[in-house]
């Protein structure tokens, strides 16, 4: 196990937070996505200060912004919140993803939910990241359907959305796609005899 403030520990949390961001849509570089160990050492030392990994990221089709920020609080409090819920709205981002090096408190948790109306914060400990879990070899590939493909996926098999099998916004696919309530997610599977087989899944 790697010490948490390592680059080595850094390195691979904030590679795998590009990755995510890359699945979910946003414009990020190659030079993000393929940057060694040796590389984001020269950028940020072998202790990067976590401040320095703040990421402001863009979706490509809606120009929609997120923040990324990296806290170093052994327990994020409401304080902590601010300081971010403050960069937000100067810049006017109404997204932002936390990566916790501690834990939150729970009245922490429940001054993210009453800002849950005006801001989506959505929150990740370090050790959850520190690999890609979309890819395991034995994760098969999920595609998260738009609106129009949930739609046209209906109407092609006559079903209501209730009739999908489910998947939990808590599990840990959905919550690295972002996923919420009402999404469909297709996955495909290998198939020794049909070669692979796709299913849909419903968060619920």
């Amino acid at each position: 196990m790697t010490d948490v403030n390592s680059a080595e520990h850094l390195y691979r949390v904030q590679k795998t937070v590009w990755e995510m961001l890359n699945d979910r849509g946003y414009d990020v570089s190659p030079i993000f996505l393929e940057k060694t160990l040796d590389e984001f050492k020269e950028e940020y030392s072998d202790i990067p200060d976590r401040n320095s990994l703040t990421i402001l990221a863009v979706r490509k089709v809606t120009q929609d912004k997120l923040f990324v920020f990296f806290l170093e609080d052994e327990k994020v409090n409401a304080q902590s919140l601010r300081h971010c819920q403050e960069r937000m709205l100067q810049q006017e981002v109404r997204h932002s993803i936390l990566v916790l090096k501690g834990t939150m408190t729970s009245f922490a948790k429940n001054y993210i939910a009453e800002l849950q109306s005006k801001l989506l914060i959505e929150w990740f400990q370090e050790n959850q990241l520190l690999i890609n879990v979309t890819r395991h070899t034995l994760v098969p590939p999920h595609f998260p359907l738009s609106d129009e493909e949930k739609k046209a996926l209906l109407d092609r098999y006559k079903v209501k959305e209730n009739q999908l099998p489910r998947i939990s916004p808590e599990d840990p696919i959905a919550r690295y796609f972002g996923l919420k309530r009402g999404q469909v997610v297709k996955i495909v599977r290998p198939s020794e005899t049909a070669g692979r087989y796709v299913t849909y899944r419903l968060v619920f």
